[in-house]
């Protein structure tokens, strides 16, 4: 998927309130953008990185720009975890994605479990429904390794449960984790950080709930969805 308006390179001051980001442009101007991103961001979010940025003429934005790509030594990385689902549509519409191909309606932001939309509702004749919740994945702390979540995450302990559900009443419950890092090749779990998240997921997974990883081609001119990434089992956490 390209983006809509090319990117421009700028110089990180810094990231504050969770969705803002003071940055230094090229040509000297200090701007605000915005940073599509609720995580932690952990290591990506350092003074001085070199950073990408959408620019809009969008009279209703208050911001006149978006924060997208962060280069890390060996990589760069997509911030914007709303990039995902807008490119998993058109890839699942096209029946690009390998596992969740041959279905014949892609169904976005569906209701199900309780007060919760699933990301993508899959449906075609003589098949189960597939169930698709995605997560945006930009944590690496081991080299080559991307892990979920970077931070506390209460809601997606609960789409896990309510996965779960869905495998036992004999749809297909997916957990897909796009990995928005071009220097990683296997997608595994933080459990350090998130022990209640560790343990919805291995409810999940003794439920009957499948889990697929992707990894994304990343450049300034656009994210792409990418080969298929190895998962690895999460070591359990002790206390």
């Amino acid at each position: 998927m390209r983006f809509q308006t090319p990117l421009v390179p700028a110089v990180l001051i810094r990231r504050y309130k969770r969705f803002l980001a003071d940055v230094r442009l090229d040509d000297g101007r200090e701007v605000t953008a915005h940073c599509a991103n609720p995580g932690s961001m952990i290591g990506l979010a350092e003074p001085g990185m070199r950073v990408w940025l959408e620019p809009n003429d969008d009279p209703k934005k208050k911001l006149k720009f978006g924060w997208r790509l962060v280069e890390v030594p060996g990589g760069m990385v997509g911030v914007d975890t709303s990039l995902p689902n807008r490119m998993l549509r058109a890839s699942l519409e096209a029946g690009a994605v390998a596992g969740l191909d041959g279905y014949d309606t892609v169904r976005p932001e569906q209701k199900y479990g309780t007060g919760s939309r699933i990301d993508f509702l899959l449906q075609g004749a003589g098949r189960a429904d597939a169930y698709v919740e995605v997560k945006s994945v930009t944590l690496s702390r081991v080299s080559g390794l991307a892990e979920f979540p970077d931070s506390v995450t209460a809601r997606g302990a609960k789409h896990l449960a309510e996965l779960a559900q869905v495998a036992q009443n004999g749809a297909r419950a997916v957990m897909l984790y796009l990995v928005q890092r071009t220097d990683c090749d296997r997608v595994s779990l933080a459990g350090d950080i998130d022990p209640a998240y560790l343990a919805a997921f291995a409810k999940a997974r003794a439920a009957g709930v499948e889990v697929l990883c992707f990894g994304c081609r990343i450049t300034p001119e656009g994210v792409w969805l990418d080969a298929p990434l190895p998962f690895a089992s999460p070591a359990p956490t002790i206390g």
